[in-house]
């Protein structure tokens, strides 16, 4: 699973919120959040993980979920990339728009007639 899909459902987006707020919690703790089964629960935690956004302990019989640092930094640089390119472009269009109002400001005013 890549982890553009992995982050497009909402679910698994709030889970990785929850990681991200706090270190580790147990598979139990994040059924308990959630309106949908533990099984349903327990599939998206199982995408997380072959994503490699989430990592799993296990201790005794709970398992521990932490949050996966490295493929959230790589999806940061994706989107830090794409911004560039898009702040670009903006900065391009700001300097368009610049321009025709400085050329719109230069024109000579007609004189206004009634008729």
């Amino acid at each position: 699973m890549d982890i553009f899909t992995a982050v497009a459902e909402p679910t698994r987006r709030h889970i990785l919120e929850m990681l991200v707020n706090e270190n580790g919690i147990a598979a139990r703790d994040i059924y308990g959040k959630f309106k949908a089964s533990p099984p349903a629960i327990s599939q998206h935690l199982k995408v997380l993980r072959e994503a490699k956004l989430v990592r799993v302990e296990k201790r005794a019989q709970q398992r521990i979920y932490y949050i996966n640092p490295e493929p959230m930094r790589e999806l940061e640089k994706w989107i830090k990339q794409f911004a560039a390119v898009k702040e670009t472009e903006f900065q391009r269009l700001d300097k368009l728009l610049e321009k025709m109002k400085q050329e719109a400001s230069d024109a000579p005013m007609l004189p206004f007639s009634e008729e």
